[in-house]
């Protein structure tokens, strides 16, 4: 794939879909190199993608399996990749279950009236202005707000954060010493916080976590670390991408930001098309063939890496391209599908509209302050953000 046509790196706005759009339309399996430099196989196609991951002989393999786990210290790769989305069954069964157990749908709920608080505070903020930048003012330290309270992380550290999350998301994309550096900061950090929660349990998600039982199982220090990376980046990361994306949808589909405005009652069955038409993630982590599989008429060997591609997937059936908050029964792959189906949608769910509602009630002139085809998308493999979201508030 060269870099002409490489979703990876396209970063013009509309650019990226254009490109996952020919792949699709070319067939729904190809092979890519990521900017690894390790070549997989990736799946394309809308049944393809929901077939594939539920199929048993495609498995993650554990922390080796995490991007340049071989490359970092095995200490540092083992803190990091020890999570959920790396993990097969028994594993991956222990430690769903280990954090579903605190990560309840109370816990969720209960932070409503703070996402709500949150979100008319950052409103707040700009309210006199004309101008704004949505990513900086609202999407970005909205979800950063939400799961850090979350987990009990102190307000002082917050903006660490964002440096290190938007390195460790993209390995590949800067040098290897920068992605190094990231994420031993990281660790260094998240082992402090376990230790103090440790010496002094707070009412919040990571004192549940290092508290979780199962029978006489729990959660190793490399689990607690990885859970941590994990948590912050899934919790934080896809949910700024989320609000953007869905903000950005809505402003360049004027009828339906109207109709959405006329009929609030929608806003369920909107946010799951917004989601559909311009998820958060690019492609899932990387999975690897226990046997060979065949997709879509092409027969995947056994031991390679596979990547499903949530993007193209989402866009790829009949007016796939077209955005309707009308459109029933939505099905999507944003958050994944099968046995690594996201433990954090519902709270993705629960800010995306609260931050949307509210934005829109606020600004009823909202506009873009540039031609939506001047803004750009981070590089990435995995994500599939905006670096940022000029508006016209009034």
């Amino acid at each position: 794939m060269s870099l002409a046509t490489n979703p990876f790196t396209a970063t013009r706005e509309g650019e990226r879909h254009a490109v996952y759009a020919r792949l699709a339309a070319e067939g729904p399996v190809h092979q890519v190199t990521l900017p690894t430099g390790r070549v997989v196989w990736m799946v394309t196609g809308h049944a393809e993608t929901r077939e594939l991951l539920s199929d048993p002989r495609l498995v993650k393999g554990g922390w080796r399996l995490g991007p340049y786990a071989h490359e970092l210290p095995e200490d540092v790769a083992r803190g990091i990749h020890s999570h959920m989305l790396l993990s097969d069954p028994p594993d991956h069964t222990r430690l769903r279950r280990l954090v579903t157990g605190a990560f309840t749908r109370r816990r969720v709920e209960r932070l409503a009236p703070r996402i709500e608080a949150t979100t008319a505070r950052l409103l707040d903020a700009i309210e006199g202005e004309e101008t704004a930048d949505l990513v900086a003012a609202l999407a970005y330290p909205l979800p950063m707000d939400v799961i850090c309270d979350l987990l009990g992380i102190p307000d002082d550290n917050r903006e660490s954060f964002r440096t290190w999350t938007q390195v460790v998301v993209s390995p590949g994309m800067s040098p290897f010493e920068v992605y190094e550096r990231a994420n031993l900061e990281f660790l260094d950090f998240t082992r402090e916080l376990i230790a103090a929660k440790r010496a002094a349990p707070q009412d919040d998600l990571l004192s549940a976590l290092i508290a979780a039982r199962d029978g006489d199982e729990r959660l190793s220090e490399q689990e607690l670390t990885s859970m941590v990376y994990l948590l912050v980046i899934a919790g934080h990361e896809t949910t700024v991408n989320l609000i953007a994306n869905s903000i950005l949808a809505l402003l360049t589909h004027p009828d339906q930001l109207a109709l959405l405005r006329a009929e609030p009652e929608r806003i369920d069955n909107a946010i799951e098309e917004l989601l559909r038409y311009d998820g958060p993630l690019q492609n899932t982590l990387t999975y690897l063939t226990k046997e060979p599989i065949e997709v879509g008429g092409t027969t995947i060997p056994e031991g390679v890496g596979v990547v499903v591609s949530l993007l193209a997937a989402n866009r790829d059936f009949p007016q796939g391209d077209r955005l309707d908050i009308t459109r029933d029964d939505v099905t999507h792959t944003a958050f994944g599908h099968g046995l690594h189906y996201c433990l954090g949608a519902p709270l993705a769910r629960l800010e995306g509209r609260i931050a949307l509602e509210a934005l829109f009630a606020r600004f009823p002139g909202l506009r873009l302050d540039v031609p939506a085809g001047s803004l750009t998308r981070t590089p990435s493999v995995l994500m599939n953000g905006l670096d940022a979201l000029p508006v016209r508030l009034r």
